[in-house]
């Protein structure tokens, strides 16, 4: 409840939250908003929008507006799917290599300077190159696998402040393993800045990934915003004159990181009262000056 009070009391958070909301009922229940088969090749390509099309067809012969609607669901998957997973395994890592000290914390730091510095976007290429035509799960795991370095190094230093902290002392001298320490005490400390690192890794999934089916990289016969990006280029959609087939998953991706972005920032204003804006900052009473006709009459 008091995060629901949160949300509702920041204009971010509402806006954001909303639009998070509303694709989320697109992707679990996608028939309720688009009748058509969203692979049916049945319709007269490249039509414009009309009261049987919403968002007209595709150079294939598909309904726009269905695509759009049924692509949310993998879109979503990978966004919670990924961000989730790479926000775990560097928590994980980030945490442990911080409280562990030693050997252990210059490994794991050594590992993740490693996968720190390679660059992103190309390996991502490298990698979904050998996985050609791979499905959600495949995509899932690269992002993971690339995308968690990042957010290690931000929660070791944040767990390096709380190493010394009371609580930790008092869960060793009682005994606790290192295990119950990291996942019970240190963790749920960390829990504003482990919902900031899920949504922000969540938003560079969906542009990862989007960016990947974009290229030609994953499978062109799923249902998604980048492949229809991809099969908007490959029909030359701008280029004829069809701008819908490559604006609405362009617009749909924007909305979405807009999403989670505005949540983002929300999340750090409800967190830090510092970055909140001042509303109604009264002026400081001045002693007021007194007029020359009261000097005068002095």
């Amino acid at each position: 409840m008091r995060l629901l009070k949160a949300i509702a009391g920041n204009a971010k958070a509402t806006v954001g939250a909303l639009l998070l909301l509303a694709f989320i009922v697109f992707a679990l229940v996608p028939g309720l908003f688009a009748r058509d088969d969203p692979t049916a090749q049945t319709y007269p390509r490249n039509l414009g929008a009309s009261g049987a099309h919403l968002l007209g067809t595709t150079g294939l012969g598909q309904d726009t507006f269905a695509q759009a609607v049924y692509g949310t669901r993998q879109v979503l998957e990978i966004a919670f799917g990924a961000g989730l997973a790479s926000t775990l395994l560097a928590a994980l890592i980030g945490v442990a290599a911080a409280y562990l000290g030693g050997w252990a914390d210059a490994a794991l730091s050594l590992f993740t300077d490693v996968v720190l510095v390679i660059p992103l976007f190309p390996l991502l290429i490298v990698i979904a190159a050998y996985v050609h035509n791979s499905g959600t799960g495949v995509l899932i795991a690269v992002l993971t696998f690339t995308g968690w370095s990042y957010t290690a190094r931000q929660l070791r230093s944040q767990a390096l402040a709380l190493r010394s902290r009371d609580f930790l002392a008092a869960a060793r001298v009682r005994g606790e393993r290192a295990s119950y320490i990291i996942a019970v005490e240190i963790l749920p400390t960390m829990s504003s800045l482990l919902v900031a690192a899920l949504l922000t890794n969540a938003l560079y999934d969906v542009l990862f990934a989007s960016s990947l089916q974009f290229i030609g990289l994953g499978d062109p016969n799923s249902t998604s915003w980048g492949t229809m990006l991809y099969w908007a280029q490959n029909n030359e959609a701008l280029q004829t004159g069809y701008y819908l087939q490559a604006i609405v998953p362009g617009a749909a991706i924007a909305l979405l990181g807009a999403g989670f972005a505005l949540l983002n920032y929300a999340f750090d204003e409800i967190g830090n009262p510092a970055l909140r804006p001042v509303r109604g900052r009264r002026r400081l009473a001045l002693p007021r000056r007194p007029r020359q006709e009261e000097l005068s009459r002095a």
